[in-house]
């Protein structure tokens, strides 16, 4: 082997182990590693859009045969530079063209139970959309690869074999990092998971069902208009965002050993690349370019990190090579098409394409059939009442028959417990292992092995089966003996009961002692006055202006009457007399109506704000009438009102203020 081969083999190795051999196979698959499918390449040349090309345009790409073409070298305009891929197609193909060419054979691998996907790339106007979609006189790869899909699902199950089919399909779009569901908008931002197999799924993604392709344009086109697209210079609807749709291929197996199938299919529309010179993109346009690049050139990451072997891919960097991880080193049969454009405008565009092309037919994928068994719903097994022991009868036949007391005669044994008798009752028996003999009796009766031992297993196997349910018997006992402990005790503990009660005598219940309820004292306020004040009110010629007052009040509150007094004691409580109350006030309202917003602040709850509120009120609403204006122009509430007055009445009291006449 030449220095080449082995490079080339060494590169597909390393490809290989970075890419595929993340993917996990199922356990009932073959040992041995599937083969490797490598990803195939088609490219795709537009004609001439009108209006871009001038008259003497001439294209910078120019096909060779049917799998090689070649293009202008920039650094030399003498030489071309030639590529081969494993298909091209120049402008005069068709639709019909790429789709039988390149995307029909790929089909067939989805009802194996493998991944299929296709990519369209290329520069923003090359026709990438046209490409998928089409249009309803020449309609594109999505709309006939589900016609043929959904025809093939009908001819296998016309075939009469015991699988049943059933496909579903899912649309969402990758928009500035976002992954959102076209079937449902309203879903928000969803998450790209794996699972323990390395398959990628998405949690909460619409699944809708197709039997027809009625059904899939039911969905698919109402889904298609919520994609978003834009305007710019080179193209009026250019998609802004990753379009991918998925179909699922499910199929179940009828009859023994279940097995289950799986095929996905990935239709990805991506967006294009943008140069916004030429585009023209401002504001919202330029930030989604910018994401869409973004996109893109991680995704160049991830084809040259398999394409030279590295030991890190980085498919965690975007949300497109995420999603893209079976596409691309992983487990499907991948399929690119390159969309690029004939315009010497184009040519940087092109090339980048057709370098990206070429670095992706190195890349290595393993496709594999994901295959599992399925749980089989087995019949509920009715068992005798003899197996079933008393108790477990009498539950089993319902409240209904235990009233009437009519139950109904014990049925007989079933046929597949008497082959279980040598072991143990079936009533012992952990309720999965029986499901798992009985399935296996079925099995085995099924593929005509009648009079074959059930339990035909190894002896140490049978010995361990054994010993698991002797284990479980004598747990049970034990159970029970602890429930037989338990009630015997309660008997006996309700018989001496029973006893005591018969043999005590009732008693005379005596009268509780009456206790004498005291009741608390208020708490007491403390006003703290002058000592000089008190004495001159003490000495005052005038008895109707005094602030305190002697009053006697007892110390204890009995609730009986007939208890004796206690002794009273004096005490000072605060009382303000009416005419000190009015000449307060009085001063109060001439303060107000005069005194400046000096003079206010000299008033106790009084500072700078109020008293300027108060002038202000005054200057406008004209003098105050009585004190209780206050609280009606809103400079304090009531509860402040009697506070104010409590204390500025009080305070001119101390200063002797009261004495003066108004």
């Amino acid at each position: 082997m030449d220095a080449g081969g082995l490079k080339l083999r060494r590169r597909e190795m390393a490809a290989v182990t970075s890419g595929a051999g993340r993917c996990r196979l199922s356990k009932v698959g073959a040992r041995r590693r599937p083969p490797p499918a490598r990803v195939r390449v088609a490219v795709r040349l537009r004609p001439f859009v009108d209006g871009t090309a001038g008259a003497d345009d001439t294209p910078c790409v120019r096909g060779l045969d049917s799998c090689s073409l070649e293009i202008a070298n920039w650094r030399n305009p003498q030489e071309t530079l030639k590529y081969q891929f494993d298909a091209f197609y120049d402008e005069r193909s068709s639709q019909q063209d790429i789709y039988t060419g390149s995307v029909q054979p790929i089909l067939r691998h989805l009802l194996e139970g493998q991944n299929a996907s296709v990519l369209a790339y290329g520069p923003t106007g090359a026709g990438k959309t046209h490409t998928m979609l089409g249009s309803p006189e020449q309609p594109g790869v999505i709309p006939r690869a589900l016609m043929d899909l959904l025809q093939l699902t009908r001819e296998e199950g016309a075939k009469g074999r015991p699988w049943a089919l059933s496909v579903t399909m899912s649309y969402l779009e990758i928009y500035q990092e976002k992954v959102l569901d076209l079937l449902d908008p309203t879903s928000g931002d969803l998450v790209i998971r794996e699972d323990c197999r390395g398959n990628i799924l998405i949690p909460g993604l619409t699944q809708k069902p197709i039997a027809s392709f009625a059904d899939f344009e039911q969905h698919f086109l109402p889904a298609s208009g919520n994609r978003t697209v834009g305007a710019t210079r080179l193209n009026q609807r250019s998609s802004r965002s990753h379009a991918v749709l998925l179909v699922k291929v499910d199929q179940r197996e009828r009859l023994a050993p279940f097995r289950q199938r799986e095929g996905k299919l990935y239709l990805i529309d991506l967006a294009g690349s943008e140069d916004n010179r030429r585009t023209g993109n401002r504001g919202l346009r330029l930030k989604e370019s910018g994401a869409i690049n973004t996109s893109l050139f991680v995704l160049g990451k991830v084809v040259d990190a398999l394409h030279q072997g590295l030991p890190r891919v980085p498919y965690r960097d975007s949300k497109l090579t995420r999603l893209l991880q079976d596409s691309l080193g992983g487990s499907a049969h991948s399929i690119l098409i390159a969309n690029i454009a004939p315009e010497r405008c184009f040519y940087l565009d092109t090339l980048s394409a057709l370098n990206f092309a070429a670095r992706s037919k190195e890349v290595i994928n393993r496709p594999f059939t994901s295959e599992s068994l399925q749980l089989h719903v087995l019949a509920p097994v009715k068992l005798s009442q003899k197996e079933l022991g008393p108790s477990e009868a009498k539950k089993a036949r319902g409240p209904e028959e235990e009233e009437t007391g009519n139950p109904e005669p014990p049925a007989p044994p079933a046929s597949a417990s008497q082959k279980f008798s040598p072991l143990q009752k079936l009533s012992s028996m952990d309720p999965a292992m029986l499901e798992r003999l009985l399935s296996l009796d079925r099995l085995l009766g099924s593929q005509g092995t009648k009079g074959t031992p059930l339990l035909s297993t190894p002896k140490r196997e049978r010995m361990v089966l054994m010993k698991t349910v002797e284990e479980k018997d004598l747990e049970i006992e034990r159970l029970k003996m602890k429930q037989k402990e338990l009630e015997a005790k309660v008997l006996a503990q309700e018989a001496v009961d029973s006893t005591e009660k018969e043999n005590c005598s009732p008693t005379v219940l005596r009268p509780l002692a009456r206790r004498t309820v005291t009741v608390a004292k208020p708490l007491k306020k403390a006003v703290v006055l002058p000592l000089q004040l008190i004495q001159e009110q003490a000495a005052s010629p005038n008895p109707d202006i005094h602030i305190l007052k002697k009053s006697r009040k007892r110390k204890l509150e009995h609730l009986d009457a007939s208890e004796p007094k206690e002794n009273a004691e004096d005490c000072w409580e605060l009382e303000i007399s009416p005419k000190l109350l009015a000449l307060g006030r009085q001063k109060i309202l001439e303060l107000l109506n005069e005194g400046s917003a000096r003079d206010l602040r000299s008033l106790q709850r009084i500072g700078q704000k109020k008293a300027q509120l108060i002038v202000g009120c005054r200057e406008l609403h004209g003098p105050f009438s009585q004190v209780e204006d206050l609280q009606r122009v809103k400079v304090m509430s009531g509860k402040q009102l009697q506070s104010f007055l409590k204390a500025n009445i009080l305070g001119l009291a101390a200063a002797g203020q009261y004495w003066s006449p108004s």
